[in-house]
């Protein structure tokens, strides 16, 4: 009855000592003694015991646990590795770049960052992350339009994996009308603070809008604009060759906006190339002294046309093709 009485005080003292350790608690020795009526060498064998079971656990999603001594704190503490997951430093960046594109409305992005730290970032961290991040979330300025649009973001993903048609009602920019489209999506893609659904034309769509042919492979929407939308059970189908990938179209837009492919040529005397080298993806420098640097670029849409009027006086000799 003795022995029994003895392993089951065991068994609480190293599973209180695991649950400490699994809060984010440091552990101290000699406290723990005190608390249980032990000295010091059990606890030291229940930190060994701790740390065995650990070293033999075979953790399916990759997070690997130790026990270490801080010399600062005077304790025991579980370190996390993490092989797999994303640590507390990278998703930092990833709660910085949240804030910094302004892309949702500021309930969503206090959810969203909320949940993120709780359900991704370690314990001993979180308080951190939640301070550095605190004072750019207090000053948060969300898009004017004050959209949730995440349900349709997700709805038009999914139609885009099936090859399903959708019929929206879309808000058009310059007189806030609205129209009617039954389109096919092909992507979602994030620019300049708002998310964009791009679609390739229709038939319809083609005679209505465009008055070249070679102009109408690609229409490009915003999705806070979309009013309604409506997943169709008809489908469409696009052959692999003709297939959207969004990474060569993300590299010849420029400010989202439709318009044909073309070649763009301008003479810049700017002081940083690589800022425009970076802003347009296709560019490359044909020639370069002491006047500036000819730049070539291949590009989607009219909103070259933007950026370029955007630089003033240091592009100029610009050419289309």
């Amino acid at each position: 009855m003795e022995k029994e009485t003895r392993d089951k005080e065991k068994v609480e003292r190293v599973l209180g000592i695991y649950t400490k350790l699994l809060d984010g608690i440091t552990v101290n020795k000699q406290k723990e003694a005190e608390k249980y009526g032990v000295v010091n060498r059990s606890i030291q064998r229940d930190i060994d015991n701790i740390r065995s079971y650990l070293a033999k656990t075979d953790n399916e999603e990759s997070v690997y646990n130790n026990v270490l001594y801080d010399y600062k704190r005077k304790g025991y503490y579980l370190e996390h590795i993490y092989d797999k997951k994303l640590n507390s430093k990278e998703m930092f960046v990833i709660c910085k770049i949240l804030l910094a594109s302004r892309c949702l409305t500021q309930k969503e992005m206090s959810e969203i960052l909320s949940k993120l730290i709780k359900t991704c970032i370690p314990l001993e961290d979180q308080k951190l992350i939640t301070e550095l991040i605190s004072n750019e979330e207090f000053h948060y300025v969300e898009p004017r339009h004050k959209v949730i649009f995440v349900d349709n973001m997700w709805e038009i993903g999914q139609a885009i994996h099936d090859q399903h048609y959708i019929e929206i009602e879309y808000e058009k920019t310059k007189n806030e009308k609205t129209i009617i489209r039954k389109v096919k999506p092909a992507a979602i893609l994030f620019s300049e603070y708002y998310f964009y659904m791009i679609s390739f034309a229709t038939p319809e769509l083609e005679r209505e809008k465009f008055k070249r042919v070679e102009d109408s492979l690609l229409v490009i929407y915003r999705l806070d604009k979309i009013k309604n939308l409506k997943v169709l059970e008809e489908r469409f189908q696009v052959p692999y060759a003709e297939r959207f990938e969004e990474g060569e179209f993300r590299k010849r837009v420029q400010f989202m906006q439709n318009g044909p492919l073309q070649k763009v040529r301008f003479k810049y005397n700017g002081k940083s190339v690589e800022e425009v080298l970076d802003r347009i993806p296709t560019a490359r420098v044909l020639q370069e002294n002491e006047d500036g640097a000819i730049i070539e670029a291949e590009v989607f849409g009219d909103g070259i046309k933007m950026w370029i009027r955007s630089q003033g006086e240091l592009i100029s000799e610009v050419s289309y093709r």
